[in-house]
């Protein structure tokens, strides 16, 4: 009944696939029928905290019987908490701005960075430099930002002028030129492979655009909030980026977005906006997320997680080298090369048909983003359900 109201009244714009989870738990789903799933996707990196979690829960009962909106037109107590719980952890001297996804936290670093390039040089600078396999957004300025020709569909044209993609760090920095206002990194790319750039080179990125005044934004929407196993990927890079952008796991599902900035003078009342960013709920979310995930990375538990899930990630790979080459990725954002793009595809319904939930990024990268408090015995019968698969049915 569902999957057919679904096809009948909701755009055709994804490729679902018409399971109907109704609970979970943790790192476990259960659909209509009462299957249970193990959850190696939380949501594409969102439910950082798991399913279920009571202590998320609570918090948004507590707020949404009291306040849910009101808009930013006032003060949203939570919202700056929020904001001062983000500056800290972030161990930057920065001012937040709250959006709803991370396409807006990526528009919003955009147009921070042009008006920068607008106050800061005689001649406006306004081009942004990107990476190839690199994924920002889908609305039609981070899509333009997006270093893949097959986002940029002529369906959609005209796109904005002012971005350009680049193979290597080092055609980034060769690629500066006078309209140059900043350049835009993933340090994991995930959609495009979940490729961890080279730290050396990354720091020296971020030392040549110091030296020429020009910006660094980090999109860090997939890698933040303790994903890679430090609060931000940059900490890992030892880089202290000019923007910085987060979301998916910040609110553990709530729609939340978010860019943290040094030049906390440049926009002005009326430059930016945003209705919905912000608001009681989401950011009241993102404080109790944010709380649970400072305990469980203080007390080493997160450590351990990581450390497990790839050991016994290593495992699967070392196992089955007929349809497996190598893994890589940082903290729990993990990829597998397969073989080649059919290998992958099968491997994601293999492993949905065992009970085990996976992802796909590039052309042949099975893609691993758990909830971050995944427990032991989740992780050991996730990688049991995926080998039964691969004995089973490849």
């Amino acid at each position: 009944m569902f999957e057919q109201m679904d096809k009948d009244y909701v755009l055709h714009t994804y490729a679902r696939n018409y399971v109907n989870f109704k609970q979970g738990q943790n790192a476990t789903l259960f659909d209509e029928n009462g299957k249970d799933y193990i959850d190696f996707t939380s949501g594409i990196g969102v439910v950082s905290v798991g399913h279920g979690n009571s202590r998320l829960a609570t918090a948004l009962y507590e707020q949404a019987k009291n306040l849910i909106h009101t808009s930013n037109l006032f003060l949203i107590e939570p919202q700056a908490l929020l904001a001062k719980k983000i500056k800290e952890l972030s161990k930057m001297d920065v001012r937040l701005f709250f959006a709803n996804s991370g396409a807006e936290a990526n528009e919003g670093a955009i147009k921070l960075a042009r008006k920068y390039g607008q106050k800061e040089f005689k001649n406006k600078r306004f081009k942004v430099l990107t990476l190839e396999h690199s994924f920002h957004g889908r609305t039609i300025t981070t899509v333009k930002a997006t270093g893949q020709s097959s986002f940029h569909k002529s369906d959609f044209a005209p796109y904005p002028d002012g971005f350009s993609y680049h193979e290597q760090i080092q055609n980034l920095i060769s690629a500066i030129d006078e309209e140059t206002v900043a350049v835009m990194i993933e340090l994991v790319q995930g959609e495009g492979g979940v490729n961890p750039l080279d730290k050396k080179a990354v720091q020296n990125l971020a030392k040549t655009l110091k030296e020429k005044k020009l910006l660094l934004i980090v999109d860090e929407v997939q890698t933040g909030v303790y994903r890679s196993g430090e609060f931000l990927a940059s900490h890992l890079y030892e880089i202290v980026p000019d923007i910085i952008t987060l979301a998916k796991g910040l609110a553990g599902g709530v729609p939340i977005g978010a860019f943290l900035t040094t030049h906390k003078d440049i926009f002005e009342p009326g430059d930016h906006g945003s209705t919905f960013g912000g608001n009681f709920l989401s950011t009241k979310a993102g404080i109790e997320v944010l709380n649970i995930l400072e305990a469980y990375k203080q007390s080493g538990e997160l450590d351990k997680t990581c450390n497990y899930f790839v050991q016994e990630l290593h495992k699967i790979v070392k196992n089955n080298p007929k349809y497996f080459i190598n893994e890589l990725g940082l903290g729990l954002m993990r990829g597998v090369r397969c073989k080649d793009e059919e290998v992958l595809k099968k491997m994601i319904i293999i492993g949905f048909d065992a009970g085990v939930l996976l992802l796909r990024s590039g052309r042949n990268t099975l893609r691993f983003l758990p909830p971050l408090t995944i427990t032991k015995e989740e992780i050991d019968e996730g990688f049991k359900r995926l080998q039964y698969a691969i004995d089973s049915f490849m």
